[in-house]
């Protein structure tokens, strides 16, 4: 359950971090480029990851208390990743991906709240599993 939301998490961390360097190499566009070919394919495993992120989530909070918090997040979550989605499909349809475009890109406040809410999913996850493991079975 954890491994779903992980690559979901991998994914759009890492196109974000590829997206950084791209933004600063000053590019008018992709065509011909080897890292213009690396970033839609960064994009398109994004892309990927938000859409299963809402789903990968909720199967790895499945049974955490309390679930009425959970579940209000999974909805924030959703509605997060959900315009990250669509400003990523947006910029994939694009002709030409400049780098002022991608950088512009990395600003959106839509991103930067689906790369917040993964923040805190991890470390609430790594508290919720130190609580898990630490209960005594007997």
């Amino acid at each position: 359950m954890l491994e779903a939301l992980r690559k979901c998490t991998d994914a759009i961390e890492e196109c974000y971090e590829f997206m950084l360097a791209y933004a600063a190499q000053g590019l008018p566009g992709d065509a011909g480029s080897a890292s213009g070919g690396q970033l839609r394919e960064f994009l398109r495993h994004a892309v990927e990851a938000l859409a299963s992120l809402p789903k990968a989530y909720a199967a790895a909070v499945h049974g955490l208390q309390p679930v009425e918090r959970y579940e209000a997040f999974h909805a924030v979550l959703a509605r997060d990743a959900g315009d990250s989605l669509a400003v990523m499909e947006l910029v994939l349809a694009q002709p030409a991906l400049s780098s002022q475009l991608i950088d512009n890109l990395n600003a959106s406040m839509h991103l930067r709240a689906v790369l917040t809410d993964l923040f805190l999913i991890d470390e609430i996850l790594k508290g919720a599993r130190i609580e898990v493991s630490s209960v005594d079975p007997t």
